[in-house]
This record gives C-alpha cells, sequence and structure tokens, in this order.
C-alpha cells in the first residue's frame, strides 16, 4: 500500500552514510557499532576503524588491547572483542570473506537473528526479513495502530512483517529503518512531513497512547557499567593503573572490586601484578 512513497522518500532523503557505499566488511562492522548506540557517535569511529583495519584478515592480526582502544567510548565493549573474534573467523574459515549465507552469519560471535538478516541484506543485497526497532516502530503505528511495537518480537509479528518485503527488499529495508530513525520517532515523530502519513492507522486513530509496558531506558549515572567504563577509559589513556588509582575515580570500594573482576573475566583487562592493563 505504501511502498512506493516510502521508497520514493528515501531515494531522496536518505542520509549520507559511510557504510552505505561500502564492501560486505563495512556493513558488518557498522552493524556491531550500531547496536544500542545511535549513529552519530558511531560514524567517527567507524571511519576511523576502517582506516586501521579494512578487511577482516587486518584486524584478525591486530593486538587486543589496541581494539579495545579504538572502541573507545562506544558502549558495551565487549561487542569490540566479539568483532575481533569474528575478524579471526572469517579470516582462517571463510578466507577473508564475509559469509553469504543467513546460517553462517548466525555462528558468528556476536551475531543475532537482526544483525544477521541485517548483513545479509545491506551487504549482499538479499531478501531478509530486518526488524529493528525503527522498523518494528513505523509498521506498529502504520499498521497495527499502536503507539509503540511490542516488547518482544514474535512469529506473529515475524509472518505479518514478512509479507510486506517488496520486490526491492534490501532497499525496503534500509528505506523503512531511515523512516523510523529520522521521521516517525520514539518521541517526536514528525507526521507533517511523513510521506505515509495518509495511510498511518495510528494517526487516523487520533494518535492513542500504548497502554503496553514501554522499553525501560538504562540508566547510567553509579551503574556497574559506568564504572567499568570508568576503568577503562583509564587505562586506554594510561595504559597501567592500580586499583588506588581507580578508587580516586570511584568512590564506592566494593562496586570497583566487582567491576575489576567483571572485566577480567570478559577478557577486557588483565591483572599484571599489583596493576591493570587492557587485555593483550
Amino acid at each position: 500500500m505504501f511502498e512506493k512513497e516510502i521508497i520514493n522518500w528515501f531515494k531522496k532523503n536518505k542520509r549520507d552514510l559511510p557504510w552505505r557505499n561500502t564492501d560486505a566488511w563495512g556493513v558488518l562492522v557498522s552493524e556491531f557499532m550500531l547496536q544500542q548506540t545511535p549513529v552519530n557517535r558511531v560514524l567517527p569511529v567507524w571511519e576511523a576503524w576502517m582506516k586501521k583495519w579494512p578487511t577482516p584478515k587486518d584486524l584478525a592480526k591486530a593486538k587486543k588491547s589496541e581494539v579495545i582502544k579504538s572502541w573507545g567510548r562506544l558502549g558495551y565493549p565487549r561487542r569490540a572483542l566479539r568483532l575481533y573474534e569474528t575478524a579471526k573467523i572469517i579470516s582462517e574459515k571463510y578466507q577473508g570473506s564475509i559469509p553469504k549465507t543467513i546460517i553462517e552469519l548466525r555462528e558468528l560471535p556476536g551475531v543475532g537473528e537482526y544483525t544477521a538478516a541485517a548483513i545479509y541484506s545491506f551487504a549482499f543485497g538479499k531478501r531478509a526479513l530486518v526488524l529493528d526497532t525503527n522498523i518494528r516502530r513505523v509498521f506498529a503505528r502504520a499498521i497495527d495502530g499502536k503507539e509503540i511495537a511490542a516488547l518482544t518480537l514474535n512469529n506473529k509479528e515475524r509472518g505479518k512483517r514478512e509479507k510486506l518485503i517488496p520486490k526491492e527488499a534490501s532497499l525496503w529495508a534500509a528505506a523503512t529503518m531511515e523512516l523510523g530513525a529520522t521521521i516517525c520517532t520514539a518521541k517526536s515523530p514528525q507526521c507533517e512531513i511523513c510521506p505515509i502519513s495518509q495511510f498511518c492507522v495510528w494517526r487516523f486513530k487520533g494518535y492513542p497512547k500504548s497502554r503496553a509496558p514501554k522499553r525501560k531506558s538504562q540508566s547510567w549515572h553509579g551503574t556497574d557499567r559506568q564504572c567499568r567504563g570508568t576503568i577503562l577509559n583509564y587505562l586506554r589513556e594510561k595504559d597501567r593503573g592500580t586499583k588506588s588509582q581507580f578508587e580516586k575515580l570511584w568512590s564506592d570500594k566494593k562496586q570497583l572490586e566487582k567491576a575489576l573482576k567483571s572485566l577480567e573475566i570478559d577478557g577486557l583487562i588483565e591483572k599484571r601484578g599489583k596493576s591493570f592493563t587492557l587485555a593483550s
């Protein structure tokens, strides 16, 4: 019903994102970085990363500490290690070429249902059911008349959205994602310039508020994640640090101890005598 409107809008208004004009490796790297992280934060890191490691084999040869440093403040640094492990598998098992099937992609570290579908679609132009938060919100509003999609994706929703995929499947995935990211946003939808506002059931119903539980925004200040991030940022800048140095940055000693242990378990830092360093 509104395929033509969305795709025409996308062709005229799409953002000039560098991973849209790159190879399969660049697409894969972008999908790892974009997990739970906004585009504006990913852009500079992705560009620097691709200059440093333009192929999986280049990344596979890097030191783990260098990978963690280059990931910077993107958050969820375990993603950097999964990307590193993925590069090694691609280099060894696939001779440096990105796997071209959903099954093979799903076997890579850190690649789930959505990421595999996105890589398959955007890197190879194949038909796949790409459903990120933005796409699900567009469909929930335009088709179901609901403010937000359900917290979890189920087979019923998958089946309904599968039927919407047109011939230009990868273009459709990119266009619907862009629409949700820039126009049909969670908090401030710009319905007055939306290309499918005339078809939107949610608009027709008068924008009813959802009674369903909404996804809770993740807090940051004072959390274990912030504590872990404080330690990693220190080690990125100083290379080595002691517990007493970390205590000057984080007053809760129990939380600090917990963070240090979890970072060791995750393979992000190492203890060397009385000091800590990024994992080598």
